[in-house]
């Protein structure tokens, strides 16, 4: 035997899949969510979709280029971002607007930090909470679906039901009277952000995601249902009002596509639990208590701050460690 052994430290399990691989994947769940977008609000809806993405992939170019480091648009994440980002702003806000938000989420919360793996809060939630606190009244100003450029807007499922406050009857009474069924949420042909409308698509492109390994469904799975069984509990123990909140706005989009984050996200599966069940409490109450008729990016920006505290105290047991 004259074979020699190699020690080397870990990994020592290794995988073609990179980051671009990775995004690829992130880019393919998105599609038809991406389609629907474009289908209910038209050329409104593909003019923010392109505007976040080309503003995206632009502002990480041209850091790269002012500071002299290699170009890492090739990895595809600032393609992602600018999905995401349009996913989470309304169809027709203004193409400048879309451009302030994807600079902000690129260069001040990624590039700034380090790049991709080193930013603590999700860039296109980042830059949509930027976006809300600067144009509060473009960021909620919401398209009729199928409407042309000169539509009326509309209100979003979020809105009729937080007029109601947190009485769930009242609640369910409002959106009946505004005459948005579950069927209406669940296939998309109602007012709200370009991507969070039709929740059937999401479903299908997290549900993709988890088979092809590139999320867990523990931190999705443990966000939608706490907040769907804090929503029936504090709404009265109706179970249509719970249903409501699940449909409406971006818990969906939130729970499979950002609080997943790698970046962003605890790395141990307490952790995730942890993390999950934390950022579900704060989009309730937000949701049911507070000012605002959605929490969902508030609460995973809040709990993205969390995640080194988390990190640090829940650790997966170290075998072989010898306690003091």
């Amino acid at each position: 035997m004259n074979e020699k052994l190699i020690v080397s430290s870990s990994p020592h399990i290794r995988t073609k899949e990179d980051t671009s691989y990775i995004m690829k994947q992130v880019i393919l769940a998105l599609l038809p969510a991406t389609a629907a977008g474009i289908y209910y609000f038209r050329v409104q809806g593909l003019i923010t979709i392109l505007a976040c993405v080309i503003g995206c992939v632009g502002s990480e170019w041209l850091y790269c280029k002012i500071t002299k480091r290699n170009s890492t648009i090739h990895d595809l994440s600032a393609v992602v971002t600018g999905l995401l980002l349009a996913f989470n702003v309304p169809a027709g806000l203004p193409i400048w607007m879309c451009l302030f938000g994807s600079i902000f989420s690129i260069i001040v919360v990624k590039m700034l930090f380090g790049g991709i793996g080193f930013n603590f809060l999700n860039p296109a939630l980042a830059g949509r909470a930027f976006l809300l606190a600067s144009f509060p009244v473009a960021m909620t100003t919401w398209l009729k679906p199928g409407a042309n450029s000169d539509a009326v807007t509309t209100a979003t499922p979020l809105s009729f039901l937080k007029l109601a406050g947190s009485n769930s009857t009242n609640a369910i009474n409002s959106i009946h009277d505004a005459g948005i069924t579950l069927g209406q949420m669940f296939m998309g042909n109602i007012g709200g952000t370009v991507g969070e409308t039709c929740s059937l698509l999401l479903i299908i492109g997290g549900l993709y995601l988890i088979y092809k390994g590139i999320i867990s469904y523990v931190m999705p799975a443990t966000y939608i249902i706490l907040v769907v069984v804090l929503s029936f509990i504090f709404g009265g123990f109706n179970a249509e009002f719970a249903m409501y909140e699940a449909l409406a706005g971006g818990l969906l989009l939130g729970g499979f596509f950002m609080l997943t984050d790698y970046t962003t996200s605890p790395m141990t599966k307490k952790g995730q639990i942890i993390y999950a069940a934390i950022a579900a409490v704060i989009a309730t109450c937000i949701r049911l208590f507070g000012g605002y008729p959605e929490g969902v990016s508030y609460s995973i920006l809040f709990a993205n701050c969390l995640v080194p505290l988390i990190d640090k105290y829940v650790n997966n047991r170290v075998f072989g460690e010898v306690r003091k």
